[in-house]
Order: C-alpha cells, then sequence, then structure tokens
C-alpha cells in the first residue's frame, strides 16, 4: 500500500513539475496540423522536433530526479544517459506514430525518408543540447 501511495505521488509530482512542457510542444504540433502550416511552411518541422527532443528530456529528467524518493539515489550520469536514451526511443515511436497516422488516417505528415530521418536527428539533437546543459550542472 505504502509503495501504491508513493508511485501515485511520484506521478502526480513529475506531471505538475513537468508535463506542461512536451504539452506546450504537442499544442504547437497540434495547431500547426489544424492549421496545415507543415504543408505551407514545411520548415516548421525541424524546430518543432528540436523543441520535442528538448522537453521530452527535461520531463524524463524531472520524472527521474523526483523517482529517488522510492528508488533511492541514482547518480547523476546514469539520470543524464537515461533521460537522452529514452527521449531517443521517444522520438522513434513518435516516427511510428507519424508513420501509422499517414497509413490509416491517410494525415500526410511525412514527407518521405529524409524527412523522417531529420525528424529523428532534431529530436535528438533537441535532446542532446539539454543533456549538454545538464552535464554542464554536475
Amino acid at each position: 500500500m505504502e509503495n501504491q501511495i508513493q508511485l501515485k505521488n511520484w506521478a502526480i509530482t513529475t506531471v505538475k513539475e513537468a508535463a506542461w512542457a512536451p504539452l506546450c510542444i504537442l499544442g504547437i504540433y497540434s495547431f500547426g496540423l489544424a492549421f496545415q502550416l507543415y504543408k505551407s511552411y514545411p520548415w516548421i518541422d525541424m524546430p518543432t522536433h528540436f523543441l520535442g527532443g528538448v522537453t521530452i528530456t527535461y520531463f524524463y529528467r524531472t520524472a527521474l530526479r523526483n523517482s529517488q524518493k522510492i528508488v533511492g539515489a541514482i547518480p547523476h550520469p546514469i539520470q543524464i544517459l537515461f533521460a537522452f536514451t529514452a527521449t531517443g526511443t521517444t522520438s522513434v515511436l513518435w516516427e511510428f506514430y507519424e508513420n501509422l497516422a499517414d497509413h490509416f488516417l491517410h494525415t500526410h505528415m511525412v514527407r518521405g525518408l529524409e524527412d523522417t530521418i531529420t525528424d529523428l536527428v532534431m529530436g535528438v539533437a533537441g535532446a542532446l543540447v539539454l543533456t549538454l546543459f545538464y552535464r554542464r550542472q554536475i
């Protein structure tokens, strides 16, 4: 029972502290899709994916920091590495989402292999920038 309460508190605290960042990017992304800005201005896809990488890394770092109350101390380099790799995985899953949405919903979010690779690179670059920022904090 104690573990369930700790887990619930961890989730609530993490969402309150850090969910705003990726949700803002998701809102911007949704706004762009709704008004077809990505068709009119395809270049805005790159900063969206870059900022997505930054915000997802921020969310994971916050979740890891808050989890230490439950699992104990996590070395700072491990936190940084985990947040970076989790963001890379999230970027890949996001690209799966875009491709599946194109296939099943005919959304036309993916403009080819080059677009997918660029999106992945921008997401990981955003993660790297925040990772380097956190690395300097040691």
